[in-house]
């Protein structure tokens, strides 16, 4: 099928003249480990950007207590966290986990460390920023490492080699 250019001149226009793109670096950081959870841990950040380790343990914090008192719903699942700094002062929660066999259930909290205050829950609209360019990198892993967990035996090994297999690179 082949499109025109006045077909598409209306469409995709979303990206601002002056953006210049740039690039981040995703990390692992140590596994958020639960009675009954068990989440990846990813720092994603702008190349000349470090991710406060206090900002790191509060978000650990908070998503435990989350879990404990159920308001994220996530007892015995498996999955990860992307955890980014989006410039110099937001940070994003990605908090994924693996459901129904083969689907990514996704929770955003968000927290801005202009305002004082702890992370709260990314609002809820109708149609909504899900991941950006950068996240995909940490989801593109996640989503072929998963794969080949249910490709498996998904017995305690190869429960083990996915819990294993990390990314680490720019994107």
């Amino acid at each position: 099928m082949t499109f025109t250019d006045e077909q598409l001149a209306p469409v995709g226009n979303v990206v601002d003249a002056d953006y210049r793109h740039v690039t981040k670096h995703i990390s692992p950081g140590t596994p958020l480990v639960l009675p009954d959870t068990y989440l990846k841990w990813y720092h994603l950040r702008g190349e000349n950007r470090v991710i406060d380790s206090a900002i790191t343990e509060e978000a650990r914090t908070f998503l435990t207590e989350e879990v404990a008192a159920g308001r994220l719903p996530i007892s015995g699942e498996l999955g990860f966290v992307v955890h980014h700094l989006s410039g110099a002062n937001i940070h994003l929660l990605l908090v994924c986990t693996w459901r129904d066999n083969n689907e990514m259930w996704e929770t955003t909290y968000v927290k801005d460390t202009r305002r004082d205050g702890p992370f709260g829950l990314m609002a809820q609209t109708t149609h909504r920023g899900v991941i950006c360019v950068w996240e995909f990198g940490a989801v593109a892993h996640e989503h072929q490492a998963w794969t080949r967990y249910l490709r498996s035996s998904r017995d305690a090994a190869a429960k083990r080699a996915y819990a294993e297999s990390l990314f680490t690179g720019m994107v």
